[in-house]
């Protein structure tokens, strides 16, 4: 999972693809995030409708209170980018694309940092 989050993330510093796609691929190097850390805490999000929403609500159970900032960030991320794959384009703006790789990659942080705290035997080497 570390290695999809690093991709992702590096792909969503690269400036010449659109704001629309940067912003997409932040966000799911995010999820994949949430899904790590759900997973070091032993459970899983079964892919059914409806499992990015439950996996962002996860978090905040998993990690506690430091993740809420980020679980509110990300389901209102969650709405842009579906309208994003399926509906639109043009939807985020590089403003936002950005933003949404800083939150990325502080989360991607958070969430290492936890692993390391909670659960040292699986923590990065």
């Amino acid at each position: 999972m570390r290695k999809l989050i690093e991709r992702d993330l590096a792909d969503a510093a690269v400036l010449g693809l659109s704001a629309d796609r940067r912003f997409a691929t932040a966000y799911n190097a995010a999820l994949q995030a949430t899904s790590m850390a759900i997973a070091c805490a032993g459970y899983r999000i079964s892919a059914r409708i409806g499992h990015h929403m439950v996996a962002i609500e996860c978090a905040k159970l998993v990690l506690g209170s430091a993740a809420n900032k980020y679980a509110d960030y990300f389901e209102t991320c969650r709405r842009k980018r579906n309208i994003i794959d399926y509906t639109r384009s043009h939807v985020a703006s590089d403003t936002e694309a950005q933003e949404m790789l800083s939150k990325a990659t502080e989360f991607y942080q958070l969430v290492e940092t936890w692993i390391a705290g909670s659960r040292p035997a699986l923590k990065k080497t």
